[in-house]
């Protein structure tokens, strides 16, 4: 792969200031595959100009990255995407997007220490490269919630016959959406704080869980 100068990267406005109201921060992963969409749903839902580092795609990529449904495709993530969201006036995530390209999964043990949670972004077409990526989240303990990024050329399946298909626990949430659209990207956002809300008051509630 051909990398393109450090200057090509881009990165937040001088003017982009954290909210003065903001009183609390959590780091959130969106992982998945190669091309089901982490780059664009930070981008669409970031507050501030997200910071990319993506390249151009080469010859020197053929054989080894994984573009299909993705032929038109013509750059990759080689480390992250980051972005902001204001949830609340006192409550701020930080977006992490991963890379989807498999030979770029070493940084992912990185990316996820010290998150809250995660979106893992799925391609009806490609289901089988989720087993991956949720193992991965499962081994270092990170909740997450499943978001069905609707192509329009991918098969549409009912949500129980995803969670059959994915083999995922009943209480872990899947959502469909289009992560092109700001207020989509936000309703996935959304479920997965919700989804956090529970497991939290969850543990709080368990026996032993009270201290002296």
């Amino acid at each position: 792969m051909d990398f393109k100068s450090s200057d090509t990267i881009t990165g937040p406005r001088t003017e982009d200031h954290l909210p003065h109201t903001a009183q609390a921060a959590a780091k959130i992963v969106i992982v998945g595959g190669f091309g089901v969409g982490k780059t664009t749903m930070v981008g669409s839902v970031s507050e501030i100009r997200p910071l990319t580092t993506e390249e151009t795609m080469t010859q020197a990529g053929i054989g080894v990255d994984d573009n299909f449904g993705s032929k038109s495709k013509t750059a990759t993530t080689v480390a992250m995407d980051f972005g902001r969201i204001s949830i609340t006036d006192e409550l701020v995530l930080y977006l992490f997007g991963t890379p989807g390209q498999e030979r770029f999964w070493f940084l992912w043990n990185g990316l996820f220490e010290g998150a809250l949670g995660a979106v893992v972004l799925v391609d009806t077409r490609r289901l089988e490269v989720s087993f991956d990526v949720m193992g991965r989240l499962e081994e270092r303990g990170v909740p997450f919630v499943v978001a069905v990024n609707d192509f329009p050329d991918a098969p549409c399946y009912a949500i129980e016959e995803l969670r059959q298909a994915l083999d995922l626990a009943e209480e872990i949430p899947i959502i469909r959406c289009d992560v092109r659209r700001r207020a989509s990207s936000r309703d996935v956002l959304m479920t997965l704080m919700t989804f956090l809300h529970s497991l939290a008051m969850s543990r709080a509630a368990a026996p032993g869980a009270a201290t002296a």
